[in-house]
């Protein structure tokens, strides 16, 4: 007797109320996304000022940055020809690249300034370690909500931004590690060093950013396991 046949079909993507779901999501999360960002740059900035720590002023030029980051998704999101889309693309891409080329240089700057030509050293700032503990809470669940929705709906654009969101997951953690050991050991050259390992992600993101360096695989491989077609650094991996 001859063995049954078994076919597989694996899924062609979204139904269009799935679909519209997706985008509502999106956009939901990319509106929390710049409320928060927009809250956390003035606390930082604000912050940093105050207690003269270039780690603190570093990251809250970075939430402007992912405010605009998010803005730009907002805009693109708000075309319904995939032509205007992939347009506002680019160009949102490269703003954003060069927002982080300027915001490594001041930094790196600021930073070399500090350590070796005795710039005032940082002072405690118990609202910056506090800012930095809340963001490193905060923001792996707004990346990874707003990853896996983008890359269930093909959007290169959502996945891209949800990097920009995880890089501000990281900078939040150096710059509480920083600002914390100045905090208990008095080591001021800390918070030079914590920026400048923020002006150095910046770089790299800014270059990403300006070779458009945002994959994602199509919709209908998001729900095959493993699937993670065109991403060799693994940045669409759903999982």
């Amino acid at each position: 007797m001859a063995s049954p046949i078994t076919l597989s079909l694996k899924p062609t993507g979204p139904t269009p109320e799935r679909r519209a779901q997706l985008t509502r999501t999106i956009r939901f999360l990319v509106a929390a996304t710049i409320a928060y960002n927009v809250i956390e740059a003035a606390v930082a900035l604000a912050a940093g000022s105050a207690a003269s720590s270039t780690a603190l002023i570093g990251f809250g030029l970075d939430s402007i940055i992912e405010v605009a980051s998010a803005a730009a998704v907002a805009w693109q999101f708000s075309a319904s020809d995939p032509g205007v889309r992939e347009a506002r693309e680019h160009r949102a891409l490269r703003i954003i690249a060069l927002s982080f080329f300027a915001l490594a240089a001041y930094v790196a700057f600021e930073s070399v300034r500090g350590l070796f030509f005795g710039a005032a050293d940082a002072e405690h700032s118990g609202v910056g370690l506090a800012l930095a503990a809340l963001s490193l809470a905060v923001m792996p669940f707004l990346s990874h909500a707003q990853r896996r929705a983008g890359r269930e709906l093909g959007s290169a654009t959502a996945v891209a931004d949800s990097k920009q969101t995880l890089l501000c997951t990281y900078l939040s953690a150096v710059l509480l590690v920083g600002l914390a050991l100045n905090s208990l050991f008095g080591w001021a050259w800390a918070d030079p060093v914590a920026a400048l390992a923020i002006a150095g992600v910046a770089v790299k993101e800014g270059v990403a950013a300006w070779r458009g360096d945002n994959c994602c695989a199509p919709a209908a491989a998001a729900f095959a396991d493993g699937a993670d077609e065109g991403c060799g650094d693994g940045c669409c991996d759903h999982r």
